[in-house]
């Protein structure tokens, strides 16, 4: 970590689930005074008993602050937590900065960012990568764009929260972009994974052996060496669920329209994951996809009555 994370900011982190409370301790840990918020009123207490600050609406954490971060699920929370009642642009100091980490359309992020800086104060596009363990960390992948005055002041936070900071362009949508890019791959990933797995279960293979050879193997991906152990347990408690990809997956087909751009690959796997989404598993993990094609081909899967 450099120096800077040494300088105390005052800073409130806006939703503390799985992301959002592993980056609110990394933020604590490096010494930074943090109030969190969320819509759970169990989740704050628990940040305060851990030797953090609570708040009970965005407005009243952004008070007096340095630094907001926001990690919510996309661009409608992200607006209502910028702009809403009780929202953040009503009570960040002048020249306090805003981080979105939420995953959104990079037109939107250019959208939010030229609002809040018409009041006097910055945003930073800063979407981020690495799940919660590393969230908790302060290891994070963070896509970051904004300006060189949005930056600067978010410093000592990104410094406690990544251990790679991308600075991506010098105006908000470009962070966005690049998240959108990593989400698409990402979700396709999942898919291939999930229907290999259960092709492989229709194959009559012993799929333990089938992910130790495919993990030693050229086939093998990110996601189906982190996802496919799900699947393996028959667990599909969400580390991070389907909906998500029904969500990122939908902007990128909305983006590609709009640029009249083939996404054939990402646009069949959105489909799988709405299929898996409307069978009941939305809020399961996103493994669940290969419940789904277990379902419809009469597969047995680990965990199955």
């Amino acid at each position: 970590m450099s120096a800077s994370t040494s300088q105390n900011q005052r800073i409130a982190v806006i939703g503390l689930g799985s992301m959002g409370f592993g980056m609110a301790t990394s933020l604590k840990r490096a010494g930074h005074t943090v109030t969190g918020c969320d819509v759970s009123a169990d989740v704050v207490a628990r940040f305060v008993k851990d030797g953090g600050a609570g708040a009970k609406t965005p407005a009243e954490a952004a008070k007096g602050a340095d630094i907001v971060v926001s990690v919510v699920v996309n661009a409608a929370q992200t607006e209502a937590i910028l702009f809403g009642k009780d929202g953040v642009a009503e009570t960040l100091p002048k020249d306090g900065v805003f981080i979105s980490s939420a995953t959104m359309d990079p037109d939107v992020a250019r959208r939010l960012a030229k609002q809040l800086e018409a009041t006097g104060r910055h945003y930073l596009d800063a979407p981020i990568s690495g799940g919660a363990q590393r969230a908790a960390q302060g290891e994070l992948t963070i896509l970051a764009s904004g300006s060189a005055a949005a930056f600067a002041k978010a410093r000592p936070a990104l410094d406690a929260m990544a251990a790679k900071l991308y600075e991506l362009g010098d105006a908000a949508g470009q962070g966005a972009a690049f998240k959108m890019i990593n989400q698409l791959l990402a979700g396709v990933h999942i898919a291939a994974a999930s229907e290999a797995m259960a092709f492989a279960a229709k194959q009559g293979l012993d799929i333990r052996k089938v992910y130790e050879v495919i993990t030693a193997s050229a086939g093998n991906s990110w996601m189906f060496e982190n996802r496919m152990p799900h699947v393996l347990d028959g667990d599909y408690t969400p580390r991070s669920a389907v909906e998500i990809f029904v969500k990122d997956l939908g902007i990128i087909q909305d983006m590609a329209r709009s640029a009249r751009f083939p996404v054939p690959v990402s646009a069949a796997a959105l489909q799988m994951f709405l299929m898996t989404a409307a069978a009941g598993m939305g809020r399961d993990d996103d493994a669940s996809v290969a419940r789904m094609y277990a379902q419809v081909t009469g597969v047995k899967l680990p965990g199955d009555k």
